[in-house]
């Protein structure tokens, strides 16, 4: 029996783009949402009549905003996917959503179409701070949002946080960790600021407008954030993700330990039996049909993908798991590099579970160097 793919679904609409984004969302173009709807709905009938009736066991609905669609179209576009492919019965489904837009229709909409986790993006309980994002939120939206979430009956719920923010100290970091504390949410996304070419603040930083944590002050609040969160009882399993109670994101984790998954929606990408699809980035190429990218993907390209997202994760790369796909043992593929690195104190081999340690964690772009294809 083959193993379950997880869904991709990219739903690109949002109020605003944030001064830092640079992922493909389309703010004023909400009059488009019925017809990427119908195409969104009609790219998985046909994806699923080329690749048959698969079982799903996670679904993950990303943007954009998801929380700005309108009444009926995630439910109509769930049940598309349930027609298509054989939805295991407790499949992870998430719903991301901004707090200014998460309303208690559209949590009970959720709700009533199968939606069995939330991620708020919540960012910072600075005012300053999400200010220079450009978040069109505050905390006390959160606080809120978390609320109304929790009385629709959602007990699954991930807040989104960013670190390295420009004037940040550690300070102003455990001051957020502290807000999102106190709404005792069952799972943290803590990520670093990276400034991404093209957005409003790669403009700002090659003007020298936005004074970033230096590289030491960063790694500094990145291991304050890990130790902070883990005497809290959220256990760190990937490199910018924490847990209470084992409640792990079951998508995302099942992409780390690359397993198939299938994209839909303008920008969104899969990956199926090694060859990747990438839809079109612009909105109306997608609505005009324009057909997706498609790589076969070599042997080495496969191989490099699978340690280096392992590699992101506490647990590290299976060498089991990765012998099962690509059909060669990891250390065979790359004995000088993983030799190295482990006297280098980079990596650490224990059992069959190759791993980072805490200083490989600091210099996973350097180390990952030498695997390269």
């Amino acid at each position: 029996m083959m193993t379950p793919v997880g869904i991709y679904i990219h739903l690109p609409f949002c109020e605003r783009k944030c001064a830092y984004c640079d992922f493909p969302s389309f703010p004023g173009q909400e009059q488009h949402r019925a017809a990427y709807t119908r195409a969104v709905m009609a790219e998985i009938k046909d994806r699923a009549a080329r690749v048959g009736r698969l079982g799903v066991d996670t679904i993950f609905l990303g943007g954009g905003t998801p929380s700005m669609m309108e009444r009926g179209q995630i439910t109509a576009i769930l049940s598309q996917v349930r027609n298509s492919f054989e939805v295991e019965p407790d499949a992870e489904i998430t719903c991301e959503a901004n707090p200014g837009s998460l309303g208690s229709d559209f949590l009970a909409e959720l709700r009533a179409a199968g939606v069995n986790r939330i991620s708020i993006g919540a960012q910072s309980a600075h005012a300053e701070e999400l200010r220079l994002l450009e978040r069109v939120h505050d905390w006390a939206q959160v606080i809120q949002a978390v609320h109304l979430a929790r009385a629709a009956g959602f007990t699954n719920i991930n807040l989104d946080l960013m670190s390295a923010l420009p004037h940040q100290t550690w300070d102003k970091m455990r001051a957020t960790l502290d807000a999102a504390l106190e709404l005792s949410p069952s799972h943290l996304s803590v990520y670093s600021l990276i400034i991404e070419e093209g957005t409003p603040f790669f403009a700002r930083y090659e003007r020298g407008e936005l004074p970033l944590p230096d590289e030491e002050t960063e790694r500094a609040i990145y291991w304050h954030t890990v130790l902070y969160l883990k005497k809290a009882g959220y256990a760190q399993y990937e490199l910018s993700n924490f847990a209470k109670d084992n409640q792990v994101c079951r998508h995302n984790l099942n992409t780390w330990r690359y397993h198939d998954y299938l994209g839909f929606g303008a920008s969104a990408a899969g990956l199926y039996l090694g060859t990747r699809r990438k839809n079109p980035n612009d909105l109306f190429d997608y609505l005009q049909g324009k057909a997706p990218a498609v790589e076969v993907l070599r042997p080495a390209d496969t191989r490099f993908e699978q340690l280096m997202l392992a590699l992101r994760l506490n647990e590290g790369l299976s060498l089991d798991a990765f012998s099962r796909r690509q059909g060669i043992c990891a250390l065979e593929v790359w004995p000088d590099a993983i030799q190295a690195h482990i006297k280098g104190g980079l990596l650490e081999l224990t059992g069959e579970r190759l791993r980072l340690t805490r200083l490989g964690f600091d210099l996973m772009d350097r180390a990952l160097l030498d695997f390269l294809p």
